[in-house]
């Protein structure tokens, strides 16, 4: 077992990279405190690939697990060489545990799953089949009908409902982590905090064609869920992240042009309309509706600023590598 101490990982290049492997797909599956499940998920993922006639690797990304997880994974891998783990310091979340997974993956394909048994290794050929089928760049799943606990559920329809509406994407789960991609799509998309659930809609946004499959849910077998409410408006500010990062990175003016023209127009009319008073002998000096007038005319020049500011930071740090993602070459 070729064991490596990692301080940071990053994507290997090419220039850099020795001769490996072709895989036809990586399995990548941050697990925290799941060693209840790791060897019968395994055993069965490894029997549903091996049966596709698949070339694969099956990666665990250990996110600060205090329980026997690594030590679980490491005692399959002595049998089982196909198995590899990737195992954090301390727990930095799933967003994380991803982007270290993506990194390691060799795989022309990659799928993520949950490490609780939750997500049904014999739907992996749905997936599969998915994205050949309609040419695909990436595969959600919709989980129906859902198993979980109705408090779990409600949460999860308002969060999907709220998102699918905000970001345009006709997605019944956007918080489901059992996905297929095409690896094109994991190396131009960088991930941090909570964004690991808007992948879809960064894909989207990047130009990849994103579908969806619906597949079975399992109850969970061993352990407790991580799920809590607090997902709900932390997703919701995530969301608000990843529709400005998508659309308004590259032309922040637009964004805080228009509040900025809204509050300067709102606090410009205001005292028009006091100024035409005071020319009509109206006295002034009682009106807070002046001080509310030059408010929103300072906050909207503050915010338009702000805006330009935007613009020239955009400028100079402008790549033209970012700005575009190409699908095919012919020469």
């Amino acid at each position: 077992m070729q064991v490596r101490e990692e301080t940071n990982i990053d994507i290997v290049s090419s220039s850099d990279a020795k001769e490996i492997e072709k895989l036809d797909i990586s399995v990548v599956i941050p697990v925290l405190n799941e060693e209840q499940s790791i060897e019968e998920l395994t055993t069965r993922i490894v029997d549903v690939l091996e049966s596709l006639g698949m070339r694969f690797e099956i990666i665990y990304v250990d996110d600060g697990s205090d329980d026997n997880t690594a030590e679980e994974i490491k005692k399959i891998k002595t049998r089982e060489k196909r198995v590899k783990l990737v195992r954090f310091r301390r727990n930095f979340g799933k967003a994380a545990a991803l982007s270290a997974g993506f990194a390691q993956a060799k795989g022309d394909l990659i799928l993520t799953m949950d490490g609780d048994l939750q997500d049904i290794p014999e739907e992996i050929p749905k997936l599969i089949e998915k994205l050949e089928e309609e040419d695909l760049d990436l595969v959600s799943t919709w989980k129906y009908p859902r198993v979980d606990p109705w408090g779990k559920k409600i949460a999860s329809k308002l969060f999907n409902y709220v998102t699918g509406k905000i970001a345009r994407i006709g997605l019944h789960d956007f918080n489901s982590g059992f996905k297929l991609y095409r690896k094109e799509v994991v190396r131009e998309i960088n991930i941090y905090g909570e964004l690991h659930r808007y992948i879809p809609v960064l894909a989207s946004r990047r130009g990849f064609k994103v579908g969806e499959v619906k597949v079975k849910h399992a109850p969970r077998k061993y352990g407790k869920s991580k799920y809590g409410w607090d997902r709900f408006y932390k997703g919701f500010l995530d969301l608000l992240t990843v529709l400005f990062i998508t659309k308004y990175t590259r032309r922040p003016l637009h964004l805080f042009g228009l509040v900025g023209l809204i509050f300067f127009t709102a606090g410009f009319l205001i005292n028009a309309y006091l100024a035409y008073l005071w020319f009509n002998n109206h006295s002034l000096s009682d009106r807070p509706l002046l001080l509310l007038g030059i408010l929103l005319m300072l906050i909207g020049i503050q915010v338009l600023t702000t805006g330009l500011l935007g613009e020239m930071i955009t400028y100079k740090n402008f790549k033209r590598q970012d700005s575009y993602s190409v699908k095919e070459i012919i020469e």
